[in-house]
Parts: structure tokens; sequence; C-alpha cells
């Protein structure tokens, strides 16, 4: 166990055989993951839509009800505060998913964003917006090709009409849960709202079908890295643009051509002229690199960037991290060197994610 957020939270289980056998358990079979530490959150109001764009730079009045998107939650000069996973329930009502990490400073945000809104809302009637912190309840994460399987034995939902992005409310063992399929990982599954008196049940019920293993936050590390996911305090923070950390994709068309979103002035810049960094993955050669090591332009003369994240990868069967570099070095195939343990190591640029991802999508 190892804090984290104010949580205790299980690094490993016993019984899961280590790291990289729990790592490869997830990729071939199925994996619980305990992340009830997560900030799960509702609005409603008649103008949840229009308050939640103002936060975030995506496309949410387009977003169809019962889907879910990644987005960011920005600052003025445009920096990323968190980020997040908006599932729209209707016009009225949104289901928010922030970090624990980040809880803190997201509840004072969301809070001051209140005030400002509801403040103006009694002059344009578009109604105020309430914000519901679901203290308590249970978010568990199945994760995996057998994911499916492991979940349909428990709901009379037909999981085959649920897609990845996708949510629905469903009976799990008599339960009314919150399930939205997606996941941290790269693989198919599930995130399962549980309520606080029902959590310890399904989760228990789900680590004990087979062939589920509870899986802890080291093979989480490490699948969500061969996912090219980020983890917010490490490859994301209050000084990284969505378009400097890759996630351009998040920018509505819609929000591009309004310039309607907070820091837009910046963005819209980067998007025309390209950012001073990007965040790109690399194949380290020799010993793994880790946060906080310096890149090089090849021979080692400039320092041109700094790693963010770095694992050996148990599916890639190498060395691989991500991390920012500066604008031009970022090309598939450029070659680079990476300080580690105090000697140069060959790398290559590589495109993420390293592992393709393998999401129920709808055909």
């Amino acid at each position: 166990m190892v804090p984290f957020a104010g949580f205790s939270m299980p690094l490993s289980y016993s019984s899961d055989g280590g790291q990289i056998a729990s790592h490869n358990h997830v990729r071939t079979q199925a994996g619980l993951f305990d992340v009830s530490h997560m900030v799960q959150s509702f609005f409603r109001g008649p103008s949840a839509t229009a308050f939640l764009s103002s936060l975030v730079p995506s496309s949410l009045e387009s977003l169809p009800e019962w889907h879910s998107t990644l987005s960011v939650l920005l600052n003025e000069e445009g920096g990323i505060i968190d980020d997040t996973i908006l599932t729209k329930h209707s016009e009225g009502e949104w289901y928010v998913v922030t970090n624990a990490g980040r809880r803190e400073e997201d509840l004072a945000w969301f809070g001051k964003k209140l005030e400002e809104w509801n403040a103006k809302e009694g002059k344009e009637q578009r109604g105020k917006v309430v914000m519901e912190v679901l203290e308590g309840w249970g978010l568990i994460a199945l994760q995996g090709p057998k994911a499916v399987e492991v979940l349909q034995q428990h709901t009379s939902h037909d999981l085959s009409t649920l897609y990845f992005g996708q949510s629905a409310y469903m009976d799990v063992k008599g339960v009314n849960c919150h399930v939205a399929r997606g996941g941290y990982t790269g693989e198919d599954g599930f995130e399962i709202s549980i309520p606080p008196a029902n959590t310890v049940d399904i989760t228990a019920l789900l680590a004990a079908t087979e062939p589920v293993q509870l899986t802890g936050l080291g093979p989480r590390d490490s699948l969500r890295l061969e996912a090219g996911m980020c983890l917010y305090g490490h490859d994301l923070d209050e000084s990284v643009s969505p378009v400097e950390a890759g996630l351009s994709w998040v920018i509505g068309k819609d929000r591009r051509a309004a310039a309607d979103f907070l820091g837009s002035s910046r963005i819209l810049k980067e998007l025309a002229s390209g950012p001073a960094r990007r965040r790109v993955g690399f194949l380290i050669t020799g010993a793994p690199a880790r946060e906080g090591a310096e890149i090089y332009a090849r021979g080692g003369k400039e320092v041109i960037g700094k790693i963010t994240s770095g694992i050996p990868s148990p599916t890639v069967g190498g060395n691989i991290g991500m991390g920012y570099i500066q604008n031009g070095f970022h090309k598939k195939g450029t070659e680079v060197s990476i300080m580690v343990r105090k000697k140069l190591r060959d790398a290559v640029v590589k495109a993420m994610p390293f592992v393709e991802a393998k999401y129920y999508r709808k055909p």
C-alpha cells in the first residue's frame, strides 16, 4: 500500500504474481482496479451544458446523450488544470470524473466559476447550475479482453449494444450502477460507479469471477503508458497546453471557429504555427529512462526536452517513455539521445500508443 492523493492505495497484490504478470493478465484476461479515489460529480441545471462548455474546449453541445468525451479544464492562459471525462446524460445533467490528485484545485475552480456563472444567470435567465460531488461512491475499472464476458454474467443489460465512449445505468446483481465503456489501459472494459452501500459487495462479486484479478497502481501505470495516456502531475500540468500535450483533438472545430474558450488566443496560435514543444513517445536502448531524464539532440550537445514517464514495457519488450521535446525534433523516427544514469542512451521518437488500442467501437 502506498499514499496517493490522501488515500492509501494498492501498488500491488500478493496474489497477482508480480507487476509484469499482473500487467500481462490485463492484456490477455481481465483485471479489476479500485479507482474510487477519483472525484465523481454531477452538474445539473438548464444551462449545465453551457457552463461546462465555458471551462473546456470540447464541442459539448453536439455530443449525443449518454456519450462521453475526454477533455481538459483550462486556465485563463490555456494551461491544463486537469484532464477529465464528461458524460452527457441530458442537456441539463452531466456526470464528470476528475483526478484525485487535483481534487482541491478542481473543486476550488468549479466553485469559483459556478459562483460567477450563477450570478450572471440571474440576468440572462438560462437557469442556475448545481454541482453535486458523489462523496463515498465507489468507482471500479474492469479492464481486459475478458471484461465483457465477466460483467455480462452479472447484468441483464445487453453489453453488445454499449460501445466505447457510451454509458448507461444498469442493474448489476440488483444494484443500479452507472457503467461507462472505456478505461485507462487501451483494452476493452468498463468503469462502474456504485452507490456507497454496495461498493464492497459489487467489487467482491466481480473480483471473484474468473478470470478476474485485482490489479494495483503499478500495472495501471505501465498499462496506461503503453496506451499513450497521460498522468496528471507527470505528463500534464498547468503550464502545458492541449496542443503541446498532443490533445488538439479535444478542441472542437466549432470552438476553434468561435474562439470562445479559455486560453483560446494561445491555443489557436499554437494550432496555426506549432507549439514550442510537443509530447511524444520514445523507444530507448539500454536502461529505462525515468521521469526527469534530459533529452538531447543526437550527439549530446543540446538539451531539447525532458522525459515525463518511462518504463520497461512488458508488452513491447523494450524500454518506452514519453516526454516533451522541442518542436522540429518531434517527428516519428527522429534519433535522439537521453541521459540515463549519467550515460547518453540512443533513443528514437515513436508514435503513440505503443500498443494498439482494442476498444469496442461502433461499426
